[in-house]
């Protein structure tokens, strides 16, 4: 620990967890690991931008998912002079009943949680959630592609089950705060009003993903990896001897592993993979498709259709089964809608305000103007013509930022109410 500080220890809720939502697990000896010393700690947690040492021997609950970010999550704070209590979300039972064909949802990331939580000395307690991920991940997830729309699991878990249902549980122990291994960065104002920010490592940031977090939920978060890079969270936790220092990240979406999303979703509903015809945008057909679930917005393998220049999906006709293609170029979006729209800042605006948007993971953004509609729905016009996004799929979200900034956000309908209903994702796309 740091010097100072008061200790750590293992955390005694303030509230019981009932057996239904969660079952306290013995630790079973920790593995053997070299132990620094207080003095080795915090010499060495010096040259990393942790956070102050602001614990006070405060309870706050970590989201464990086996994974070495939530490991390193639960260890900062801990140091930081947080008791800490690790919790493990059981969020889907695969199909093969081990884990194996999707390790992170396995029992053995479970496992690697407990570890991880025997090692550094706090309690930790698994919750079986699949009840509610089924209903609000895994249902929605496909809903959408039933109804044209590309959802966004993650976006839609960290929305439901980890920003709501944990922080119930978080709240039921008696915790002051809930913290994960996201990597965005959360600061409060002089007047204290709280701000999101995009995280320092550019390449592992997901503010886009955590855009549609409340004030009340910006209050009761951490993200103590917000100033960190990736390399450095490793480095931490090789040094404090953490078992998953060297376990890899996972890159799919979770509960479908190594498969396709599309036999996935086809499994739960097989009508989506009826065949049809496939048009350009003038009506034309030009050849046939197996299932409109096989395709995304911006897609180009798989249409085997031969023209004169590549053709690319550009839209999803579910009310008659049609893939609409056409050239790269008409992919272009000016201007696009978005519903379910909320702002950090609460206060919904009455008057349009600029900013960049962002309209997928990762992607680039783009200089825009929002205009307010009715509550809760925008227009996003992209105001600078040779910068324009592409594919902007009905069902993914349209996030605002100004610098480093999260504004806040909502999901896109489509360029304009002509194209309601059509279809797109960006798990499989050649149009960048």
């Amino acid at each position: 620990m740091i010097p100072g500080v008061p200790s750590a220890a293992p955390a005694t809720p303030t509230t019981p967890v009932t057996p239904t939502d969660a079952l306290r697990c013995a630790f079973g000896p920790p593995p053997t690991v070299k132990r620094l010393s207080p003095a080795e700690a915090e010499a060495l947690l010096a040259n990393y931008d942790v956070g102050p040492a602001d614990g006070d021997g405060r309870l706050v609950v970590v989201a464990m998912s086996g994974g070495v970010d939530s490991a390193v999550t639960a260890l900062v704070l801990r140091e930081r002079g947080y008791r800490v209590v690790g919790m493990n979300m059981r969020l889907y039972n695969p199909p093969d009943g081990t884990g194996h064909v999707n390790p992170c949802c396995s029992l053995a990331a479970m496992e690697d949680a407990r570890s991880t939580c025997a090692v550094i000395d706090v309690p930790f307690y698994p919750l079986a959630m699949q009840e509610e991920f089924e209903t609000h991940v895994i249902g929605h997830f496909v809903d959408a592609y039933a109804e044209g729309r590309t959802p966004n699991p993650c976006l839609e878990c960290n929305r439901t089950i980890k920003f709501r249902h944990l922080i119930a549980h978080a709240r039921a122990l008696g915790a002051t705060a809930l913290a994960t291994g996201h990597y965005a960065r959360i600061e409060r104002s002089a007047a204290g009003t709280f701000h999101l920010y995009s995280a320092i490592d550019e390449k592992k940031d997901q503010s886009y993903a955590l855009h549609t977090l409340s004030q009340e939920q910006l209050a009761y978060l951490q993200f103590p990896l917000g100033r960190l890079r990736k390399p450095q969270v490793r480095e931490l936790a090789r040094a404090f001897g953490l078992p998953v220092a060297e376990k890899p990240e996972s890159q799919d979406i979770c509960f479908v592993g190594k498969g396709s999303y599309a036999a996935f979703v086809a499994a739960r509903r097989p009508e989506l993979t009826a065949p049809g015809a496939i048009e350009l945008r003038d009506g034309t057909a030009i050849g046939e498709h197996h299932g409109l679930l096989n395709f995304t917005i911006g897609q180009r393998r798989g249409i085997r259709v031969a023209q004169a220049e590549p053709l690319f999906v550009q839209r999803l006709d579910t009310q008659r089964n049609v893939l609409v293609v056409g050239p790269r170029a008409d992919l272009a979006v000016q201007t696009l809608r978005a519903t379910g729209v909320s702002l950090t800042q609460a206060a919904w605006p009455t008057e349009p305000f600029d900013c960049e948007a962002m309209v997928r993971y990762r992607g680039s953004r783009h200089a825009a103007r929002v205009e307010p509609l009715e509550a809760g729905s925008v227009r996003v016009t992209f105001v600078d013509a040779d910068s324009t996004p592409t594919a902007a799929a009905p069902g993914q979200a349209v996030v605002f930022y100004r610098d480093a900034e999260v504004l806040g956000g909502g999901t896109i309908t489509g360029p304009d109410a002509a194209h309601a209903g059509t279809h797109g994702d960006t798990h499989a796309t050649d149009a960048g």
